[in-house]
């Protein structure tokens, strides 16, 4: 199993669960540093190592008239802030262009689930030296990420992380395989189950997606119970006044609890760990 180096932490399928978590969108440097301080303490207490995420842009919104976020150069100085509290960041990029400048400031660049087969944003996020995490496309099988795969490490990059968040099922409704992770964990890399956009349901609302949050912790547990490197979860102090994707956000005052018990679950399947 490979294992990928993340600012200090260490992300493997072997070793404790990795906590990715924050807003779906930048809103101030206040709020972030707010909700990165409460998601720093609540790990430390259950000892899962975090990642701090959050999008400067959401480009990929349903309608026109969806709030996309700060900007890259307003949203980095934030993301900028959040590691001077000593927490790796995480954020998406949505073009070739935007991998070097966000990959200067950020431990891992994102790869949006919808853009996982464009190669030259894929080169680019290689050649920018960061931690590449690519979320399987909706459209995609497990089995098809070896392709992709193959366009970072051409660069010479090997610090990948593979997500899963669903395959489209019929109309705006998104269904997971639990299958998909340990295909997924064959390649060696590192696999991480994103528990709240699984459960999203995209263009659901008409004008913005929908989600049902009530399922994301189900996801989450079931994910980790194979014995994984991470779960991405999102997570608000008010998901219901949130600019994006508020309704599978998780409230941030039920965050410990929800990792106290991911973290029982991932030690008992990293005492018995699967191997397809």
């Amino acid at each position: 199993m490979k294992t990928v180096p993340i600012g200090a932490l260490r992300v493997s399928n072997d070793a404790p669960l990795t906590v990715i978590a924050g807003p779906c969108q930048l809103e101030s440097q206040d709020h972030a540093q707010m909700i990165a301080g409460a998601m720093k303490d609540a790990c430390a207490a259950v000892g899962a190592s975090y990642v701090f995420k959050a999008s400067y842009d959401k480009a990929n919104r349903t309608s026109v008239s969806g709030v996309r976020g700060l900007g890259i150069d307003e949203g980095l100085k934030v993301l900028q802030s959040i590691k001077e509290m000593g927490l790796p960041v995480l954020t998406d990029v949505h073009s070739p262009e935007q991998a070097s400048q966000a990959g200067a400031v950020c431990d891992v660049i994102q790869i949006p689930a919808f853009l996982s087969r464009q190669t030259d944003l894929l080169l680019a996020a290689g050649n920018s030296g960061a931690v590449v995490n690519i979320k399987k496309g909706q459209f995609m099988a497990p089995g098809d990420m070896p392709n992709v795969i193959t366009k970072v490490e051409s660069t010479g990059n090997e610090k990948i992380l593979l997500t899963e968040r669903g395959v489209s099922f019929g109309y705006n409704t998104l269904v997971a395989d639990m299958r998909s992770l340990p295909t997924m964990a064959q390649s060696g890399y590192p696999v991480v189950m994103d528990a709240t956009h699984s459960v999203q349901q995209p263009g659901g609302l008409g004008g913005s997606s929908g989600g049902d949050r009530r399922f994301a912790p189900v996801m989450a547990r079931a994910a980790v119970s194979l014995g994984i490197a991470g779960v991405f979860i999102e997570t608000h102090e008010d998901p219901d006044r949130a600019p994006s994707d508020g309704p599978n956000m998780i409230y941030l005052k039920d965050m410990p609890g929800v990792l106290a018990t991911l973290m029982e679950i991932d030690r008992i399947a990293k005492a018995d760990p699967i191997r397809l």
